[in-house]
């Protein structure tokens, strides 16, 4: 944590150490705004600065260029290199150092204020007393009463779902059974949602997923697919696991159509393809779940869409979830937290409450490639949710920029100085 003071040296508040430059300028130049007016005014200039240095330009390469050599005769057209162009590129360099627009969303979003709703500061920090008495007391409602009583629902929960879908696993196949298994999947994500104090609003239920589609949403947090099927049931597509994961993937096939791959098929792309293909065929399986992010982001921003999920075919039926991070922060920062750790964290917070959006179903058009499909279905659900869309892989998460972004930019700037041929 820092603390922010005034032009005067006095100290304002206390901020948070991830708290972005805008941040820190807005907290200092909103308390000299009761102090001495010169003050106020070089408060306002350093805020100014601080936003200009990272404020992000919509503008393409060129445009940009074009304003630094506005000052000169020669144009864009001329194919001749400008010492002016450097300016842009060190500017660029500059805003990703102080803050870029992929990593910040790899991190729990920033709150603009602590209102004793949200969750335990790691480190704490004597302000008042009064203060000090409120947040003893919220830390032992929270650990001492609301963590034994999740933890008894969870386990209840579980329990149930190892226990319902292994019996009901035991029929035969007929609609008996899979009403038997809908209905056991239901309750059991219902008291799960229970247990992390699960307040969610569904909007436009009219465009629910249905049977035999697949159903796309951005990803946050493990616990989305509890959020999701709260709501519905879907068959789930992942990966085997061991241990508890294990259990509970073994006994959920039993009584219904789920797609696990071993570690070994999942690197088989036509394999995979051809086994959601099927199952997507069966208007009589339940619609399949899948991020097409691959990873989870804090929920302020949707990023790229894996392409594979809109090459199967079928309807897609796009859904927004957006948390609400005052009451609990639901992202799950793998590099941080395992997952016993990030569940603590889970049921240690006041509640977790979203809000769901189910989106029109939307098919391929005509002659769109699965790329183009994939961002048109991303921008709806950014749309929606007012998340920013992002073009970035959120594979960067654990792996370095693939030089062809690099390249990219290399051969846009080179078109620009000697032609269009460069890019060969």
């Amino acid at each position: 944590m820092v603390w922010a003071k005034c032009t005067k040296g006095m100290t304002v508040g206390r901020i948070g150490c991830g708290a972005s430059i805008h941040t820190v300028a807005k907290k200092v130049a909103e308390a000299d705004d009761t102090r001495h007016p010169g003050d106020v005014e070089i408060a306002r200039v350093s805020q100014a600065t601080l936003a200009g240095i990272i404020q992000r330009d919509d503008g393409s390469m060129e445009q940009e260029i074009g304003e630094l050599r506005r000052c000169r005769p020669k144009s864009l057209a001329g194919g001749e290199f400008t010492l002016s162009d450097i300016f842009y590129f060190s500017r660029k360099g500059i805003e990703s150092i102080v803050e870029d627009e992929v990593t910040q969303r790899f991190s729990s979003e920033e709150l603009a204020s602590w209102n004793l709703l949200t969750r335990t500061n790691n480190n704490f920090h004597y302000i008042s007393l009064r203060l000090t008495v409120i947040w003893g007391l919220g830390v032992a409602i929270r650990y001492c009463i609301l963590l034994p009583l999740r933890i008894t629902l969870a386990a209840i929960g579980l329990s149930w779902l190892v226990i319902g879908t292994t019996l009901v696993g035991l029929l035969p196949s007929s609609r008996m059974k899979n009403w038997l298994s809908e209905l056991v999947h239901l309750m059991c994500y219902r008291i799960c949602a229970r247990a992390l104090s699960a307040t969610i609003h569904y909007h436009n239920k009219e465009n629910k997923p249905r049977k035999g589609g697949i159903c796309v949403a951005n990803h946050t947090s493990p616990i989305d697919v509890v959020i999701l099927a709260n709501d519905g049931c879907y068959a789930m597509v992942g990966q085997v696991h061991g241990g508890l994961m294990g259990v509970l993937q073994r006994s959920m096939v039993k009584s219904c159509p789920h797609v696990w791959f071993e570690r070994s098929e999942m690197k088989d792309r036509h394999l995979v393809t051809t086994r959601l293909r099927n199952h997507v065929a069966d208007k009589e399986k339940l619609p399949i779940l899948i991020f097409p992010e691959g990873t989870c982001i804090n929920n302020t921003s949707v990023m790229m869409f894996k392409k594979g999920s809109f090459e199967i075919g079928g309807r897609i039926y796009p859904v927004t979830i957006k948390y609400d991070p005052q009451f609990g922060d639901a992202f799950w920062n793998s590099g941080k937290y395992n997952m016993v750790s990030y569940l603590l964290r889970m049921m240690t917070s006041w509640a977790i409450v979203c809000n769901v959006w189910y989106l029109p179903a939307v098919e391929r058009q005509e002659g769109e490639d699965a790329v183009h499909f994939a961002n048109r279905v991303k921008s709806a659900i950014a749309r929606q949710g007012g998340l920013e869309d992002l073009s970035w892989d959120g594979g960067l998460k654990r792996a370095k920029v693939k030089d062809t972004y690099k390249e990219q930019q290399q051969k846009k700037y080179s078109s620009m100085i000697v032609g269009e041929d460069s890019s060969d």
